[in-house]
């Protein structure tokens, strides 16, 4: 028997070869895993300090690493700008107004303290004697969820210190996503015009979860792998890709492995862990799905008893609730897009009627059927097996102008009467909605799946790479090389093969018209979103497009 240790986090460390905690949850840069949306984000707020002018919009959900990325943000050098964090911007305008002064160092006599007009003389002349010195002032604030709609106009009214050719103020708003909800208010609306650069930070992805977990037990000196394969695999499902809760649930189940004296980490210790956190029992995954086949072992085993009990000689309908189909017939395979089919009265009652066909696993296999790719459910994740296959995820949440820009089919989230519905969008043609329902294509109305979608969906796109790390100015190498020779392509030039592989003046300038083109932000960089309308606008034939128009 295992000797049983005294639980104590400094102790653990000796125990693994570790020189610190590998998974403490105050933020630090040097921690910080730039996975692909980071990266991207990381880029905005870079791009936020370099640019004067309007506001940036970064959001994500609790733990996803928004101040992990301001902390780096903060720890990289600046010496053009002077940076004003305010982490809690719950507070009246005059308190702001000095918080941002004591920020910026900026001395305030004791007769302007109250005064939020004097504040902002006080901070304007501040502000023109930074510009006169060449550089740039940048405030953050952080959970700006939390400011008051009469302080955010206040915040607005900041951004109208300027000189005649230049705004002196550049402004980052960082927050969950409900300040995407508070700026979407009708009386917000003249900020919400000045914002220049949103972001949205998704969850871990399962492949991001596990370099996530190794690169942080490398930074802490790890020199083996502590945690299982299975092990890495749960603690994406019990976390959901949230960096927080990774910490959280991973430093719980290092203590525990130390404890029973355990060297590497199994998923059941994960599994345990989690349920500390949370506070309840967690299943193994495979559990629900065994006692659902038993249950259907029973009852088939009891109808097969029952019908030579049965009187009436004549056929007896049954309804049987199955998994998503993942091997299909020959003939279902031949086509990726079902013939089209009569329409219900309404979206509602078609989605009432094909409930056992609106499960997750089945779009996934609808809108892998698209791009004549292969899912298994049950296996791997949809995003790691579409990796794969050279095919990318994109989750997020938006409107009906971004799928259009984006023209591929989506996976989108309708809610019916309280269910949830994951319905194929396999084409989008002006007012007209072509959705993949079980084996039918059916054409609706678009006002009738607007009505039910709130704005949530999942696509597929297949980049140039898998490297899709956001490009901005002075990056180089063959990514940025491809970049300018597709952007040439769409102005309707041939593209020249030995092209400059730098991100430079001209390379930014080509990628902000095709951003102001195409109604995306336009700051010179091409992240995800701007390579993926690219994609769409250069669209391979053969590539499955929601309207051949680009968009209608």
């Amino acid at each position: 028997m295992a000797e049983t240790r005294p639980p104590g986090h400094s102790m653990y460390l000796a125990f693994y070869g570790l020189a610190e905690k590998p998974f403490s949850i105050t933020p630090d840069p040097r921690y910080l895993y730039l996975s692909g949306h980071h990266a991207e984000a990381l880029a905005h707020l870079v791009y936020g300090i370099d640019e004067a002018g309007g506001f940036i919009q970064l959001t994500g959900e609790v733990g996803t690493g928004k101040t992990t990325i301001i902390r780096s943000l903060l720890a990289r050098s600046h010496k053009s700008a002077e940076i004003a964090l305010i982490l809690n911007p719950r507070m009246n305008a005059p308190e702001f107004m000095l918080a941002i002064c004591e920020e910026l160092g900026i001395l305030v006599p004791d007769d302007a303290i109250g005064s939020v007009k004097e504040l902002i003389d006080i901070l304007n002349r501040h502000l023109l004697r930074v510009h006169a010195d060449g550089r740039r002032v940048v405030l953050i604030v952080d959970e700006a969820q939390n400011l008051a709609p009469e302080l955010l106009e206040q915040v607005r009214l900041l951004t109208n210190l300027e000189t005649e050719t230049q705004k002196l103020l550049q402004i980052i708003l960082i927050g969950q996503p409900e300040l995407r909800d508070l700026l979407a208010r009708n009386d917000l609306r003249q900020l919400a015009q000045r914002i220049t650069g949103r972001y949205h930070l998704d969850p871990l992805s399962r492949a991001e979860t596990e370099g996530y977990v190794k690169h942080r037990l490398r930074i802490a000196g790890a020199t083996s792998e502590l945690f299982t394969g299975g092990a890495l695999r749960e603690l994406y499902r019990v976390s959901g890709g949230v960096p927080r809760l990774i910490n959280i649930i991973s430093d719980r189940a290092l203590l525990g492995g130390y404890s029973e004296d355990r060297h590497r980490i199994p998923a059941g210790m994960v599994r345990r862990a989690a349920g500390e956190v949370f506070g309840r029992r967690l299943l193994p995954a495979w559990l629900p799905w065994c006692i659902g086949a038993a249950s259907v072992a029973v009852i088939a085993g009891g109808l097969w008893l029952t019908l030579p009990l049965l009187r009436a000689p004549a056929p007896t309908a049954t309804t049987a609730a199955t998994a998503p189909v993942v091997a299909t017939p020959a003939a279902a395979q031949a086509s990726a897009v079902p013939a089209p089919a009569p329409v219900p009265a309404t979206l509602t009652d078609l989605l009432r009627a094909e409930a056992a066909n609106t499960g997750m696993d089945g779009a996934w296999w609808r809108l892998f059927s698209q791009w004549k790719a292969r899912y298994v459910a049950g296996s791997e994740d949809a995003c790691t097996q579409a990796l794969r296959q050279g095919l990318e995820c994109l989750t997020q949440h938006g409107t009906i102008a971004q799928l259009r820009g984006y023209n591929r089919p989506v996976i989108l989230d309708l809610v019916e009467s309280g269910a949830a519905h994951h319905v194929v969008l396999a084409g989008l043609e002006n007012d007209e909605a072509r959705l993949l329902l079980g084996d039918q294509l059916r054409t609706l109305p678009l006002g009738q799946v607007l009505a039910l979608w709130q704005g949530d969906y999942v696509l597929l796109w297949k980049p140039q790479e898998l490297d899709t790390r956001a490009l901005s100015l002075g990056m180089r190498g063959t990514a940025v090389r491809d970049l300018r020779g597709r952007l040439e392509r769409w102005q309707g030039r041939t593209p020249d093969p030995g092209g400059s592989d730098s991100y430079d003046d001209s390379l930014q300038a080509m990628v902000r018209e095709f951003q102001q083109k195409h109604g995306l932000g336009a700051d010179g960089i091409a992240g995800v979103q701007t390579q993926m309308v690219l994609d769409a606008a250069l669209a391979q034939p053969g590539t499955p497009v929601l309207a051949t128009t680009g968009g209608g």
